[in-house]
């Protein structure tokens, strides 16, 4: 899987969303022992103790797991999963609704455009 970094925001930040956008997309399926720390990094092209880092924080956040001398899995709690699919969700909606009340949209046009198009994709 292909890393790209953008100037501006730290790796760090980016590798957490990296990460984070590969569990919710099931590109790392639940239960999936993650590649090594070494590996990512070399990957990504990063030194190894930002990606440690990065993946201590997923962990933190409840999306990976360790086993000792096993390495680090993707969760297997779907409730977890399901949460965060909520949390992106709403992140991806606030930053469409912040855009296109920039453009003058009211939360009703904003509302019958999603609706719209949601009937056009099906």
């Amino acid at each position: 899987m292909e890393w790209n970094f953008r100037n501006g925001i730290p790796i760090y930040t980016q590798i957490i969303d990296e990460m984070t956008m590969r569990i919710a997309s099931g590109a790392y399926q639940s239960g999936e022992k993650l590649p090594s720390v070494r590996d990512l990094a070399m990957d990504a092209g990063v030194n190894p103790n930002t990606m440690q880092s990065a993946l201590a924080e997923l962990e933190r956040r409840g999306l990976v797991f360790s086993e000792r001398t096993s390495g680090r899995f993707v969760t297997k709690e779907d409730g977890v999963l399901k949460q965060l699919h909520e949390d992106l969700a709403k992140k991806y909606f606030e930053e469409l609704a912040e855009k296109l009340r920039k453009i003058g949209m009211t939360g009703e046009e904003i509302a019958g455009a999603v609706k719209r198009w949601l009937e056009d994709i099906r």
